[in-house]
């Protein structure tokens, strides 16, 4: 992932975002988003202009490696999409869903351009 994207590491971050319920649900992903909280709060190291991402996957995705592979596919998804397409100063959670794994990356990617299109997060 780029230097300019951060990450949502604490189970805190992930129910504050999950708490605004302002998501978009695709068949490979669901985008989940909120505002970011303080910069000097949340991330004293990054500028209060970036934006975080966190990535889970429940095992209803499959086993570890089914898991495992569908954060991977989201992560790499993430480091093209987010730097250059997705508002900043928000909070980002991929969360994966059954279809990550064997859903084609074209489609992935149309997925999670459409959900930040459904949002209105998307930057031209």
């Amino acid at each position: 992932m780029t230097a300019d994207l951060g990450r949502l590491k604490r189970r805190a971050e992930y129910l504050r975002v999950a708490g605004t319920k302002v998501k978009a649900v695709m068949p490979g992903v669901i985008l989940q988003a909120a505002p970011a909280q303080d910069a000097d709060a949340a991330m004293p190291e990054s500028p209060p202009s970036s934006l975080r991402l966190g990535f889970t996957c429940s095992r209803k995705v499959g086993n570890a490696v089914a898991r495992n592979r569908a954060r991977r596919r989201l992560k790499a998804l993430a480091a093209e999409i987010f730097p250059a397409h997705a508002a900043h100063g928000r909070d980002y959670v991929l969360i994966g869903r059954e279809a990550t794994v064997a859903r084609d990356f074209a489609s992935l990617r149309r997925d999670v351009e459409g959900g930040l299109k459904r949002l209105g997060l998307w930057r031209g």
